[in-house]
């Protein structure tokens, strides 16, 4: 197979990959290639290994193996090897962009089948990820490739989801959700004129910059757009409604595995004094409920700080 004739046959098999459900991938690195473990070591990255944690992450990083042809020089061997790699890489690539959650049950995928234009906007996406490292062991003849995309950035997942979808007709529909408002308390009654006691000096209330949710009872899934609802089915935190600047560069919130890594992530976006609330159940998959008590402790701290609007939120996950 001449050069040429390979280079078509390459883009013409990604194509197709990109096009349709991709199916699961190896992302097995041989055991023998260390150079590529201290590559991602000396990064501080890891492989990405699910949708839920691309997201958690703010990027995905996949690798690809690939064998070379059969005959032909060595340089041959080298470029067909890192081509097949490529082309297991860019399969494992989008089989995780495809999972990623949009919001509540809707994926990635759902929105491509929806919409030409996501589709095509995905697929250029994906064709455009950056390869960030390769290698060739010619003892065993074997290639490693690995691919790297950003969920968010101008460049990223979010970015191109939010363009032709969250902001378009469907992704409008998809997110259209009553907003939480404070029941109208009655009115008060003046009290009898009486002699009282004098009153000791009331404790300093907080005033909390930041919100932590622990759902780590719940199987909670990451997404795009997390949205806090009260048990009516009102959304108290919907992203959706932010600065698409903010979530482009920040995401719906931060996830982590401990109250104390929450603390430590909210910091990074300038919240020092954050409420801790306790989640009481799903509407969706990436949908939380909170108790009655704990959405008016959100609204009023959040009226006094405004952090929701600036999506200082960290989700607890199991």
């Amino acid at each position: 197979m001449h050069i040429g004739t390979a280079s078509i046959w390459f883009g013409g098999l990604l194509s197709l990959l990109l096009s349709v459900a991709p199916a699961m991938a190896d992302r097995i690195i041989s055991g023998d290639f260390d150079q590529n473990r201290n590559w991602l070591e000396k990064r501080n990255l890891a492989l990405t290994d699910s949708p839920a944690e691309a997201i958690a992450n703010g990027y995905i990083l996949v690798a690809g193996e690939g064998l070379p042809m059969e005959g032909g020089s060595p340089a041959r061997q080298r470029m067909t090897a890192i081509r097949a790699a490529e082309i297991v890489a860019y399969r494992r690539l989008a089989e995780i962009v495809n999972g990623v959650h949009v919001s509540g049950q809707t994926t990635v995928r759902h929105c491509a089948l929806e919409s030409d234009v996501v589709k095509t906007a995905v697929n250029g996406l994906i064709k455009g990820a950056r390869k960030v490292h390769e290698s060739w062991n010619p003892a065993e003849g074997s290639a490693v490739v690995f691919l790297q995309l950003g969920v968010r950035g101008s460049d990223g997942v979010a970015e191109t989801l939010y363009s032709n979808y969250i902001n378009a007709a469907p992704g409008r529909a998809l997110l259209q959700t009553a907003a939480y408002y404070p029941p109208v308390a009655p009115p008060i009654a003046p009290p009898v004129a009486q002699s009282a006691p004098v009153a000791s000096p009331a404790a300093p209330t907080v005033a909390h910059d930041g919100l932590i949710i622990d759902a780590r009872e719940l199987g909670f899934q990451p997404a795009l757009i997390n949205r806090i609802f009260t048990s009516k089915g009102e959304a108290l935190y919907d992203p959706s409604k932010i600065s698409q600047k903010i979530l482009v560069e920040q995401g719906a919130g931060e996830y982590t595995n401990s109250i104390e890594k929450a603390r430590a992530a909210l910091e990074g976006r300038g919240a020092k004094a954050p409420l801790i609330v306790k989640a009481i159940g799903l509407k969706t998959m990436a949908d939380l409920h909170v108790g009655d008590e704990d959405v008016l402790r959100i609204y009023m701290a959040d009226q006094k700080s405004n952090f929701l609007a600036s999506a200082k939120v960290a989700f607890v996950l199991k």
